[in-house]
């Protein structure tokens, strides 16, 4: 029997929509559906749901919950990983809280940032535990990783992992709709083209009917700016710098050093940007659980319809050999050539039987390719510190963070990753 591995499967609404999504598609009728989360009542909460679901989805796929994850991953084809080391409480909170004490603000804090590198720090040893174990027992799995910070999570188990991993990210599948939805236009017929890195990846072109799109997108942009929205940020970024990227304002406001300054307090309100953002929706998500849960977990009716989740559809493909095109992450192999080759790159890719097959971009404008170096800078040197286990690149990471470095200086940047460090105490692997 063929299984499909779910990683941190204690997500149980991600893992509704993806093991559903597998549940409704022909070609993966007979699948293993394998659970595997560290929270065992989680675990069985989704075990539950999904056993449920085989019920009203007619499906011939099996649910099997482990508690052991080797065994969980033995033998299987595909594994889907949607894991997040620490959780809300106790370390999103260490990582929003201890850099406001230095008067450095964050968003989300889960991509980039002094968040993004301690997220990365805390959660690579165990994606390389992963890699460890499939090599052991599914050496040929392919692995969909759906975790942030993304860029490098990919990039660790491609380089030192040695697992065949794409990355998947919803701001390539929802930019143009979205943007289209705000500002009025039909999208019907369009034809987008992206391509960057995994949350600052360009709409470099987007026509209909062969007819350049990006100057009536402009006009309503620049009239939908003299008034207060949630897209401000990345409206603002297309102004300057020509196009439009994929990731929300809330993401980007933190990415670049033009938006969270103490010098300009003042900016906070000019571009709608709500600091904090991401442990409210923790709260959020945490309080309406408590209510979802029983609408999930016991409920011996679940209506599921399919969704755009890529997961089903790169297993699809690669069962049926019909092709696939999807937005995903993989290595720079000369893709983009104005990027580094050991850099995750975000591109057009194709899935069929023969895998995953990225498309080539060549060079992306400068600016942006600049722009997206100086992401890149931080990921590589946040990597060389988790291979490394060497201090003084965390802070090289962290000196290289472009919001970082525009707030603090280069001693209170040291000091602020000791702190953090600290704090995180055995989240994290001992440093020299």
């Amino acid at each position: 029997m063929s299984k499909i591995t779910f990683l941190g499967a204690g997500s149980t609404v991600f893992a509704k929509n993806v093991l559903g999504d597998c549940m409704l598609t022909p070609s993966l009728q007979g699948f293993e559906l394998a659970l595997f989360d560290i929270d065992h009542e989680r675990l069985r909460d989704s075990e539950s749901m999904l056993t449920n679901m085989l019920g009203t989805t007619g499906s011939t796929c099996r649910v099997v919950a482990y508690r052991d994850r080797k065994e969980a991953l033995r033998g299987a084809k595909y594994v889907v990983n949607a894991i997040q080391v620490g959780g809300y409480d106790p370390c999103t909170i260490t990582d929003f809280e201890i850099p406001k004490k230095y008067g450095l603000r964050q968003t989300i804090a889960d991509t980039l940032g002094i968040g993004g590198i301690f997220r990365n720090l805390r959660t690579i040893p165990v994606m390389l535990d992963f890699a460890k174990d499939m090599q052991e027992v599914c050496p040929d799995a392919w692995f969909l990783n759906y975790t942030n910070p993304m860029a490098v999570l990919t990039n660790v188990m491609n380089t030192y992992g040695g697992i065949k991993t794409v990355g998947l990210c919803h701001s390539v599948q929802v930019c143009v709709p979205w943007l289209f939805h705000d500002l009025g236009i039909d999208s019907e017929g369009v034809s987008a083209k992206i391509a960057g890195i995994n949350h600052m990846a360009w709409l470099l072109e987007v026509t209909r009917n062969g007819e350049d799109l990006y100057p009536e997108i402009k006009r309503l942009a620049l009239e939908k700016q003299k008034t207060k929205h949630t897209d401000m940020v990345r409206y603002e970024l297309m102004f300057k710098f020509g196009y439009y990227v994929t990731e929300s304002s809330e993401h980007n406001a933190e990415y670049h050093p033009y938006f969270i300054k103490k010098q300009y307090p003042e900016l906070i309100e000019k571009y709608n940007i709500p600091l904090d953002e991401y442990p409210r929706r923790c709260i959020n998500q945490i309080e309406g659980w408590k209510n979802m849960r029983e609408q999930l977990v016991n409920n011996q009716h679940i209506e599921h319809h399919r969704t755009h989740e890529y997961a089903s559809y790169i297993f699809d493909a690669m069962e049926t050999g019909t092709p696939f095109k999807l937005g995903g992450n993989v290595m720079n192999t000369g893709l983009i050539t104005n990027l580094p080759r050991n850099a995750c790159v975000e591109v057009p890719c194709f899935v069929d039987r023969n895998g995953v097959t990225p498309t080539y971009v060549g060079d992306l404008p400068p600016q942006l390719a600049a722009l997206n170096l100086t992401n890149i800078n931080t990921q590589l040197l946040t990597i060389e510190a988790a291979i490394t286990g060497k201090k003084e690149h965390i802070y090289h990471a962290a000196m290289l963070d472009p919001h970082t470095a525009a707030e603090l200086s280069l001693d209170d940047i040291v000091s602020l990753c000791d702190d953090l460090i600290e704090a995180h105490g055995d989240w994290l692997p001992k440093f020299v």
